[in-house]
């Protein structure tokens, strides 16, 4: 075992990660197998959760996988259940189950909203408590982590609920890690931004269908470029890099804390680095705005 595995005490430990089958989920969970650590997860993927499940066995660690909807709190409540059976213990939770919809507030309905703030913070609430009890029980800490998004933190026109569901959530957890921190459990935040997760890879290949040459990998290549400090998007990989830290004792000090994973694109709040060589500015050179008619 090298230094950095002594330091982050990862093998061994049990995970759940909720919503692992695919996309981010999944290299989460990959790489927690990979750093010794056995593994729950669910998904509404069966293909994912299958996957998966092979994927963990293959790295030798114990593996309790299945299907179900985490946004149904009687699904929520097996699965932690199943944890017990299976596995004994929980250490790290990583709640990555949320999604968005790109449209006008006016024109969302109450279900509308109540279905985007189920969606991406009323369930993590209940997983988040399911984690907590378990962690208390055993009592030697733990490491919860949810993500949320870069829209947590700056204003998202035609995602108002979602980045409001999603602050909500950073924000009980930054609450929730100074409640628990006597108690050794600590609570963080991921905020990710364009990540290339297998649901926005169909999303972007459904617009390219629908509209030839405007969503090609030429241009959004190009497009990261402009809106991506570090170039492109970090891969999922590099972001289930940064789980990894937040589960481990190499962030032992670190709680109430958002990490963004997301190449710079926070830190930049809208400069971006225009073609041509105009450099970084917030708003566009006159030179490539359109002429009035």
């Amino acid at each position: 075992m090298g230094y950095l595995e002594e330091r982050a005490k990862l093998a061994g430990k049990v995970a759940a990660v909720v919503g692992g089958g695919l996309g981010i989920g999944g290299a989460v969970t990959r790489a927690l197998a990979r750093a010794g650590v056995d593994v729950a997860v669910c998904d509404l993927d069966p293909e994912g959760v299958a996957d998966t499940r092979v994927a963990v066995e293959a790295l030798g660690r114990r593996v309790h996988a299945v299907v179900a909807d985490a946004l149904d709190p009687g699904q929520l409540d097996d699965f932690f259940a199943g944890i017990d059976r299976e596995l004994g213990r929980l250490d790290v939770l990583v709640n990555v189950v949320g999604g968005a919809t790109r449209q006008w507030f006016a024109r969302t309905t109450p279900d509308d909203w109540a279905e985007q703030l189920h969606r991406n913070f009323g369930w993590a609430i209940r997983s988040t408590s399911l984690a907590v009890a378990r962690m208390r029980a055993q009592g030697h800490g733990g490491s919860i982590i949810s993500f949320t998004t870069i829209e947590a933190h700056r204003g998202a026109p035609m995602y108002a609920v979602y980045a409001g569901a999603k602050a909500g959530l950073t924000n009980f957890s930054r609450s929730l890690a100074v409640e628990l921190a006597p108690e050794g459990i600590r609570v963080n935040t991921v905020a990710s931004d364009t990540t290339p997760s297998a649901r926005l890879r169909a999303l972007i290949d459904d617009l390219e269908r629908r509209s030839p040459g405007t969503m090609s990998a030429e241009l959004r290549a190009r497009s990261h470029a402009v809106y991506v400090p570090a170039g492109a998007p970090p891969s999922v990989e590099a972001v289930a890099d940064v789980v990894l830290f937040l589960a481990s004792d190499l962030s032992g000090a670190v709680t109430g804390t958002t990490l963004h994973a997301d190449g710079g694109t926070w830190a930049a709040s809208g400069f971006l680095r225009w073609p041509g060589g105009h450099g970084w500015a917030p708003s566009p050179p006159g030179s490539l705005l359109p002429e009035d008619d």
